[in-house]
């Protein structure tokens, strides 16, 4: 297929005068300001806070309640979310999120996917939006569940004045209160506004080019702990692209997923349930299938001595040969679990042993995913003896 992005394709005059418009007009307005005025420190607190509500209210609700339903959220939650995600200015809803359920469906295909990055750095940044590209064709065929949703297809039917509404009264409102309209107009209304494009526009871009893939190398998206800082834990994207239906992105305690915070806290509030984790046993078999694809390309490497390589390979044989058993034994405790559950015998006794037994199997595939870890180590030291 081809990556070439036709230049001919019309212009999408909303998206392009909403993109350049808001950037050009940032780009002199807010140092023109600042040249003759300092600004508040309410005005920069104005940008700080809605930066955050506007980023936050499209990852937690935009991405990863709409678009995915890794979770459920009350009533007053949706609201808030919709309220600050429509002041984001990237469409309804309904339209983002189901682009991003194509873009999952046929990530990188540069013929389906809206915003492949495999078209290139500016087209999957914001070239997609510039102009009518084929690919990027409304297809709400599946978003059967949010075409029922009365509160997002009230944002789809009022989406342009919303957002105009919300980006002109908000800010306004908020000048008028602590006493520096302007300041916070160009601060926490269109600065903030381009910040907001920009940090999301990178997941699309950014995310698919610069970073690490320990999950998988079926597609372009990356890891990257930077990204994740900007964009509220989204930067964990090879992880979400594997395992998209996990409310989190960062699955580690120490992984920046301020997305992934929000909705737990909530959680212990009541205010969002049914939070979906993706099985831990699922994700070490992916982090280590991939462990295992590496070192047999570093081993096929023609530098490395044919005896290390040699001693190497049947390590890493006998290793696998672990794996696949380890997968073979979790496959039977999944079905005799399925089989429990149906013939009503899961008591609190078996659902303990249960528990016990994948919570080994859970341990067992970490430490090898560790003793793999050390042989591709070994590998890149072709050289030390074994």
């Amino acid at each position: 297929m081809t990556t070439r992005v036709d230049p001919n394709s019309p212009i999408h005059w909303p998206g392009a005068i909403t993109l350049f418009g808001t950037t050009i007009a940032a780009l002199i307005l807010v140092p023109a300001y600042a040249w003759f005025n300092d600004y508040s420190t309410a005005a920069w607190v104005s940008f700080v806070v809605l930066a955050i509500l506007n980023g936050m209210a499209i990852t937690a609700g935009y991405h990863r309640l709409w678009a995915h339903r890794t979770y459920e959220a009350h009533w007053s939650v949706r609201v808030l979310l919709m309220f600050f995600g429509t002041m984001a200015v990237q469409n309804s809803v309904l339209i983002w999120a189901s682009g991003h359920r194509t873009h999952h469906r046929h990530v990188d295909d540069t013929e389906h996917d809206p915003y492949s990055a495999k078209r290139g750095f500016w087209f999957s940044h914001m070239g997609w939006m510039i102009r009518q590209y084929e690919s990027g064709k409304e297809d709400l065929s599946n978003s059967p569940d949010l075409l029922k949703d009365p509160l997002v297809m009230f944002q789809h039917k009022h989406y342009t004045a919303l957002a105009l509404g919300i980006n002109f009264l908000f800010p306004t409102l908020i000048g008028f209160l602590v006493g520096d309209l302007w300041g916070v107009l160009l601060l926490g209304g269109l600065l903030r506004l381009v910040w907001c494009h920009q940090t999301t526009f990178f997941i699309n871009s950014l995310a698919h080019i610069w970073g690490r893939r320990p999950y998988t190398d079926e597609n372009t998206a990356r890891d990257n702990d930077i990204l994740a800082i900007f964009t509220y834990g989204e930067g964990y994207h090879n992880y979400h692209h594997l395992f998209q239906y996990d409310y989190r992105n960062g699955i580690k305690w120490y992984h920046i997923d301020p997305t992934k915070w929000l909705i737990a806290g909530l959680s212990f509030v009541g205010l969002t349930k049914n939070l979906k984790r993706c099985d831990t046993f699922a994700i070490e078999k992916a982090r280590i299938a991939m462990q295992f694809k590496r070192a047999e390309e570093k081993l096929a490497h023609p530098s490395a001595m044919q005896a290390h390589v040699d001693a190497m390979k049947a390590r890493l044989a006998q290793e696998y040969e672990h794996f696949s058993h380890a997968l073979q034994e979790w496959a039977k405790l999944k079905e005799a679990w399925y089989q429990d559950t149906k013939t009503a015998l899961k008591n609190g006794e078996t659902l303990a042993a249960y528990k016990a037994k994948f919570k080994a199997m859970e341990v067992e595939m970490r430490l090898q995913r560790k003793r793999l870890q050390a042989l591709v180590n070994q590998v890149q030291k072709p050289a030390l003896a074994i």
